[in-house]
């Protein structure tokens, strides 16, 4: 039995309903769901067992141990700082505190060790992060790294619940998914966040970066085209060898896809070859449970590191 209080805000959102899974099966017991106001009193899936929805108010966080949040930017703002007030450490999914100084932001198989280093708040990395700097840094131990350029080719599912349910009902005549993401110039927020978030985590500053951000009509799974400079020679086979070493990463041949990732806990990755275009270049292309290991997974392993509890 876990003996800790796990208040679980934004347990009727994909990303929530995940967590709700995972703590189920990790064997928690003492797990409170909270959420907006209008679903206050239903009922979630926790195990064999329901939930009672909470409304997730500032007041609402009395004897909560560790907050999970997955609401959006400005509710974290507003929930996040009264939940640490009142005795939670609070592990934050949305992008209000990832760049934020003295927040760590962090992946536990690439920087785990900066969990504790928190002052009440632990920010968990866009989805899209979690899945590059897992690939990233066993090629950054192993050669250096000198550019990333990448495409990502995101689910529906990363925009939340509503996205979701408009891909179900979507006719091909009625066209494609839009583009979710607000553009600062030339470049969208989510490819942003991405290299600052990227450079955060591998703590490589000025390591050049360059993402084109795309949402495309898969349900669940984020897929991503990466392009990698490295520091010193590093050929197709010594690449395979050290991301098949890496945890959290499966390789799988000749190339994985966003189906075969649903439900697992590692992300996938194959084409792993030579980019003759530049010196020392190679190319991956790997896919993901964004809702699972980029998000809910993800804080709960940070959970792990934060109570020393093993989770699998």
């Amino acid at each position: 039995m876990r003996d800790v209080t796990v208040g679980v805000v934004g347990a009727t959102g994909a990303v929530g309903q995940v967590t709700l899974e995972l703590l189920a099966e990790r064997g928690y017991e003492r797990v409170r769901a909270f959420a907006s106001e209008r679903s206050a009193g239903a009922r979630v899936s926790f195990g064999e067992t329901e939930l009672e929805v909470e409304t997730a108010l500032p007041e609402a966080f009395e004897g909560i141990d560790l907050g999970l949040f997955s609401v959006g930017t400005e509710t974290s703002r507003e929930l996040v700082p009264a939940a640490v007030a009142a005795g939670a450490v609070c592990i934050d999914k949305s992008s209000a505190y990832r760049l934020a100084d003295g927040v760590p932001l962090v992946v536990p198989e690439v920087n785990g060790a900066r969990a504790r280093e928190h002052e009440g708040i632990v920010a968990n990395p866009n989805c899209s992060t979690v899945q590059l700097v897992c690939v990233l840094q066993p090629l950054l131990q192993a050669a250096g790294l000198r550019r990333v350029r990448l495409a990502t080719y995101q689910s529906a599912s990363g925009a939340g619940s509503d996205a979701m349910e408009r891909l179900r009902a979507l006719q091909p005549a009625e066209g494609d998914l839009t583009m979710d993401w607000p553009f600062e110039e030339d470049e969208s927020e989510e490819e942003s966040k991405l290299r600052a978030e990227t450079q955060k985590i591998l703590e490589v500053a000025d390591l050049p970066f360059s993402a084109t951000c795309v949402r495309v009509p898969v349900l669940v799974g984020h897929s991503q085209a990466i392009w990698i400079e490295t520091e010193e020679p590093l050929l197709p086979e010594q690449a395979r060898a050290a991301l098949a070493a890496a945890p959290s990463v499966r390789v799988v041949e000749p190339y994985p896809t966003p189906r075969e990732a649903v439900g697992e806990d590692e992300v996938l990755v194959g084409r792993i070859r030579r980019d003759p275009t530049v010196e020392n270049g190679l190319v991956v292309y790997a896919c993901c449970d964004n809702l699972r290991k980029g998000a809910a997974l993800n804080a709960i392993q940070i959970m792990d590191r934060l109570t020393r509890i093993p989770v699998g």
